[in-house]
């Protein structure tokens, strides 16, 4: 274990002591008072709506043991006993947090996998993590904390760990770049250059551009892993790779499609799981995924390029994808009486998500088909576009029922109509209680049912709904 003491925080954030004991090790770090356990560091995070370093009384009372600020003007005005307790106060918290990481990156000599792309990473962060089980203690990002501040709070948790999975995010030109500078990781995996965030980037190129910018900290001899069936990644990898290799990093591909080191044949889609067989060192393999759908046996391609560059057994790594586990409400099958399916999807969404999630969702056996999709946000110019692109996929792959919700959703009816799909079978709303009711009438016995939009809708609300309206008994008897 690599100890942090408040000299430290000191030192490495320009801070100053305002009061306490600048021995005091520093061994967990939280934002948030309502999470916050004894003997924490809490950070005082200013908020576009609240005010972080208001909150410090609260943060001690519930038993942290410092407190880091970036305004204590009013620390003398509210006559706090500080007795027992300690105050850093730094110019910025949260440059103050990302210095903190990057200092504590520092001091372990680990594999470190950064995770990348428009779809999959939260996904592919959960196999690699549940691979590299199998020969280290991992740490690993939780949920989808990919940002400037829960990818460093990430970082502060390593203790004795042996392995460290993060996932990094962007939204515009630069995110990544703070990030990569931060974790400084030996592995670099990109999943998939796709549409998410486009209302910012402008184009695709653009979103590959700022994925890339994961490379501007990969340790000097380091991994590339790249999804080569993805159109970007795969001109990249023409275009980059020789330049990359000549400078002694290591550059992995896998695919299905194209060409690639690692490729998966034979493959079989199920309902719940998939497998297929991969080649290693001319040997065949067979990999079963627990979890069905053609996107997720390219995550554990990519769990297979990580843990096999990292010294993993192939039988190790098989095992490792066999056991991984997702996290919640991504493709979370849950089953109830008389054969009805409900697929909580509703953690994020994009046009690249949507369409695998539809997919899947066609492949299910004898079922009426029912797609709950909300809207994707964050498309600008493209916001009509891109959800009509849904409406057709919804028709293409013979959806029985489709409910949309929101406003921007209502381009994937209008989409379904026109491509010919029965008016008869869609409904628009509005709101998520609309949706819920709609739910009352449609959910039958031999249903499944994919519930799918971005984040900021809250589509978790229509599944809880769901949830309580089949556990009673009101249509699985």
């Amino acid at each position: 274990m690599h100890d942090i003491k408040i000299k430290d925080i000191i030192r490495e954030c320009d801070g100053e002591l305002i009061f306490g004991n600048e021995e005091l090790i520093c061994d967990s770090f939280s934002k948030d008072t309502r999470t916050i356990e004894k003997g924490d560091i809490y950070l005082g995070i200013k908020g576009p709506t609240f005010d972080g370093n208001l909150l410090y009384k609260e943060a001690f009372e519930k038993g942290a043991s410092a407190c880091i600020l970036d305004d204590t003007t009013y620390l003398e005005k509210d006559n706090y006993n500080l007795e027992g307790k300690t105050i850093v106060k730094v110019e910025n918290t949260v440059k103050a947090l990302q210095k903190l990481a990057k200092y504590k990156r520092s001091m372990y000599d680990i594999p470190v996998v950064g995770i990348t792309g428009s779809v999959g990473k939260t996904s592919t962060k959960d196999i690699i993590a549940s691979v590299l089980s199998k020969k280290y203690k991992v740490l690993k990002t939780e949920g989808n904390l990919n940002n400037e501040i829960g990818m460093p709070l990430t970082i502060l948790k390593l203790k004795n760990h042996s392995a460290l999975v993060l996932e990094m995010g962007t939204d515009k030109f630069g995110d990544i770049s703070l990030l990569t500078d931060i974790a400084k990781p030996t592995i670099c995996v990109f999943t998939i250059i796709g549409t998410s965030h486009i209302a910012n980037f402008k184009s695709r190129e653009n979103i590959l551009k700022g994925k890339m910018e994961m490379l501007e900290g990969i340790r000097k001899g380091g991994t590339i892993v790249l999804n080569n069936d993805n159109d970007l990644l795969s001109k990249w990898y023409l275009e980059n790779s020789k330049k990359y290799l000549e400078n002694g990093y290591n550059i992995i591909t896998y695919g299905i499609d194209r060409n690639s080191k690692y490729i998966a044949k034979n493959i079989v889609l199920n309902e719940f799981e998939s497998k297929y067989i991969i080649d290693v060192n001319g040997k065949n393999y067979e990999v079963n995924v627990p979890i069905g759908g053609k996107h997720f046996i390219y995550n554990s391609l990519a769990a297979i390029s990580v843990g096999l560059d990292l010294g993993i057994n192939i039988n190790e790594v098989i095992e490792g994808i066999k056991e991984f586990k997702l996290t919640k409400m991504r493709m979370d099958i849950i089953k109830f009486k008389n054969n009805i399916i409900v697929i909580n999807d509703t953690y994020n969404a994009s046009l690249d998500s949507m369409k695998s999630g539809l997919e899947y969702l066609s492949k299910i056996g004898n079922y009426t088909k029912i797609a709950i999709l909300g809207d994707m946000l964050e498309l600008g110019d493209f916001t009509e576009d891109l959800h009509r692109q849904v409406g057709k996929f919804v028709y293409e792959n013979k959806i029985d029922k489709l409910v949309t919700v929101g406003n921007n959703s209502e381009f994937i009816a209008k989409e379904a109509k026109s491509c010919g799909m029965n008016e008869e079978n869609i409904y628009v709303c509005k709101t998520n209680n609309d949706a819920s009711k709609v739910c009352d009438l449609i959910i039958k016995e031999n249903s499944a049912i994919l519930i799918k939009a971005s984040r900021g809708m809250k589509l978790e609300e229509i599944v809880n709904y769901i949830e309580k309206l089949l556990n009673k008994g009101d249509k699985n008897g």
